[in-house]
């Protein structure tokens, strides 16, 4: 079982690193070429390594007469930490909605439903962090004068740009929505989803904030940020906590909740409606 360890720490090691780059990407910084080089190698080690121990395993669960498909849940469970699944099925996620972005589709809009957009403070952000991150692909590959080296930083490269424009994917094809019913789905690309009952909500107000903090930020007093290009722009008072879940699978709870609408007036006038 110290493979097992070995894996799930490392595994965990990494976390953070993706995080922090994942941090980075959504406020607009762009980490300089070692350090995302660095990181990339160090999570293809770490993919390298947990993919050796869920095969010893998965043959393990196997021998044990487990079928298919409960043997390699069983591996994944034992060797991977539900924060790292929780991250990766994030990224397939948002590599997945480059797909619905290219056929102009939205995921979770219905007939009836308003689709409310909340990418226009990061869209231009987003495209020239692309093209910083294009003309230093292409710089690198003119100075790096070794193949094999070449070929790796290219990998890492397009990783990083498929990685961003993923993200911003993500972000166009899942707008907030509000359902015939007066309920809202409040989301930031694959990373948040949170549905609102609209017998929870109070009051619904158009309120422009600049807020510091991350992506999500939950003040002690219970009022959740969802902080999209450094602002808000709709704020929610509910008549009780209503609990959310944190990318990374942490249970929360807010009674107030301030997040950003493209067109804040459209949503907010859609929630006083009557049913």
């Amino acid at each position: 079982m110290s493979g097992v360890r070995t894996a799930r720490v490392a595994a965990a090691a990494v976390l953070s690193g993706e995080l922090a780059l994942a941090a980075c990407l959504v406020a607009g910084v762009r980490p300089p070429g070692w350090a995302l080089a660095g990181a990339e190698a160090l999570v293809l080690a770490v993919l390298l390594l947990e993919a050796r121990v869920l095969r010893s395993l998965y043959a393990a669960a196997r021998a044990g007469g487990a079928d298919p498909r409960a043997a390699r849940r069983a591996a994944v469970e034992q060797a991977v930490p539900v924060a790292v699944r929780r991250l990766v099925l994030h990224e397939l996620r948002a590599v997945a909605s480059l797909a619905r972005w290219v056929r102009r589709r939205t995921h979770g809009v219905r007939p009836g439903d308003l689709a409310v957009a909340y990418t226009a403070p990061q869209t231009a952000m987003m495209y020239g962090m692309l093209f910083v991150m294009a003309v230093e692909t292409v710089g690198l590959a003119l100075l790096i004068p070794w193949p094999v080296v070449h070929r790796v930083f290219l990998v890492l490269d397009l990783y990083g740009l498929v990685l961003v424009l993923a993200l911003h994917a993500a972000c166009v094809t899942r707008p907030h929505v509000v359902r015939p019913d007066g309920s809202l789905r409040i989301r930031y690309g694959a990373l948040f989803d949170l549905v609102v009952p609209r017998d929870a909500v109070v009051s619904a107000r158009v309120d422009r904030r600049y807020p510091d903090g991350r992506l999500i930020s939950l003040s002690d007093d219970g009022v959740l940020d969802l902080i999209v290009g450094s602002q808000t722009s709709v704020t929610l008072e509910l008549n009780r906590p209503l609990p959310f879940t944190r990318p990374l699978g942490a249970p929360e709870g807010a009674h107030t909740i301030r997040f950003h609408a493209d067109d804040p007036r459209a949503l907010v006038d859609a929630l006083r409606r009557p049913v």
